[in-house]
């Protein structure tokens, strides 16, 4: 079927590549231990100011890092290694954290990460296996448990990033009746809002991504997000180019006309449309007249509907 890139097909496989490289490209200056600037973005300040305001209060900090599973699922990760960081803080305050979970495999690697932070900080003692909760697998309980959770502990700053589905605005309205300051990211379009209503300080978008890899500086994540920013520059170079030429090339006539792989003569000139300009054909392909051959099977060997009706 490689018939069908015999005229500008190609094309959009060259961009794809062209992006996996500037991607490929900064995970490797990122390992070369080359320092990638990555802007701080408000909500990342928010982080320091909920821990310092629990701290002040002696009141704990809860995280929800979603309602999906680390195995199948890699927003969840990243709100782990956004947790991370916020564990890093309050265990050097001696604040007292709670991880609420939904999923028993999120709930195993999030015990492990919140304890090695703590290891990390030489604070092993201190940490304690109860902040880490595996709360209930099914939507509402796990919305009823954080809940009585957030009441019950009277929790100073709460943190829901990860996916959340209809139970966001439970979680977010009860954290606001106790008065928490509240750090929110989804990346389920439907519940930004909802987030956005209730919540301080919400990462929108792909500043959930970048979060993660602003605080936690792996070189994958930092070379990844840097990567996807040149892709960025490139599509908006790519728009801003086509729309000049395609701009400048429609004032004029054309005689001829791109079909089927081959030029053809026009009966008399003609205004040039959209669809005839460089970048339009770059971008849609014309292609080749393919016709596919199959071998007919006789009347013989074409297999039979059964006999079987419904009752």
């Amino acid at each position: 079927m490689g018939n069908q890139y015999q005229d500008t097909g190609w094309f959009m496989i060259a961009l794809t590549l062209l992006m996996v490289t500037f991607i490929l490209i900064n995970i490797y200056r990122a390992h070369g231990g080359k320092d990638l600037y990555i802007r701080r973005i408000a909500g990342l300040n928010a982080i320091d100011e909920a821990v310092g305001r629990a701290t002040e209060m002696g009141r704990p900090v809860l995280m929800v890092p979603g309602l999906t599973d680390t195995t199948v699922n890699a927003k969840t990760m990243q709100a782990i290694n956004i947790f991370a960081y916020v564990s890093r803080v309050a265990a050097r305050f001696g604040n007292p954290i709670l991880v609420c979970c939904y999923n028993a495999s999120t709930y195993t690697v999030a015990q492990e990460i919140i304890r090695d932070v703590y290891q990390q900080e030489g604070l092993a003692d201190q940490f304690d296996v109860d902040s880490v909760r595996f709360i209930s697998d099914r939507q509402f309980a796990f919305a009823a448990g954080v809940s009585g959770l957030i009441l019950r502990e009277k929790a100073a700053a709460t943190f829901f990033m990860g996916e959340f589905y209809a139970e966001s605005l439970i979680l977010a309205e009860t954290a606001n009746s106790v008065g928490a300051i509240q750090v929110a990211s989804s990346t389920e379009l439907t519940q930004t809002p909802f987030f956005i209503a209730a919540c301080d300080y919400v990462l929108i978008g792909d500043e959930f991504y970048a979060a993660s890899a602003f605080l936690t500086r792996q070189p994958v994540l930092v070379g990844s997000l840097i990567g996807q920013d040149w892709c960025k520059l490139a599509i908006i170079a790519l728009v801003v180019m086509g729309t000049i030429a395609n701009t400048i090339q429609q004032r004029g006539e054309i005689s001829k006309e791109f079909k089927k792989g081959q030029m053809v003569d026009l009966p008399k000139p003609r205004q040039i449309k959209q669809s005839d300009t460089f970048f339009s054909h770059l971008l849609k392909a014309d292609p080749a007249d393919v016709k596919i051959e199959r071998e007919k099977l006789p009347a013989s060997e074409l297999p039979t509907p059964s006999g079987g009706g419904s009752k």
